[in-house]
């Protein structure tokens, strides 16, 4: 009897060093992630802001004096100092005044549309044409 009770002390005394290094692995795990909650939002802050600088398009600088709600469009507009740039802006104001320009007559074609939508809807399933019509197959 006295080597079974050895063999079950040991055992007891291996289950209990186990169980000590998993509490320790535990404490250096809780410690980690203690670690990542405090740098974490930082450093998602920090990239955030610099994917966001990395995708904003370069425009010239206004006047660093003058408030932006008191800068007039002929202000804002003055001539960059270079000139793809400057051809690039022209670019940009001509597509949105054509698109300015072009909006009453999208908006007339969309109410013209959505009138003759509303016109089929009104129609009665009477009106429609029989080849149209869904046949009844499978029932005799």
């Amino acid at each position: 009897m006295a080597p079974e009770m050895e063999r079950t002390h040991e055992a007891e005394e291996d289950s209990d060093s186990e169980l000590e290094k998993l509490e320790s692995d535990l404490k250096g795990m809780a410690h980690k992630i203690l670690e990542y909650r405090e740098t974490l939002p930082d450093q998602l802050k920090s990239t955030l802001v610099s994917v966001l600088d990395a995708h904003r398009p370069l425009l010239p600088q206004l006047n660093p004096g003058a408030s932006e709600q008191n800068i007039s469009r002929e202000e804002s507009s003055s001539a960059p100092e270079d000139p793809e740039t400057a051809k690039k802006l022209k670019l940009l104001d001509d597509k949105i005044s054509s698109n300015c320009s072009a909006m009453p007559i999208v908006l007339n074609r969309m109410k013209d549309c959505i009138a003759k939508i509303d016109k089929l809807d009104s129609y009665n399933a009477a009106s429609i044409h029989p080849a149209f019509k869904k046949k009844n197959t499978g029932q005799t």
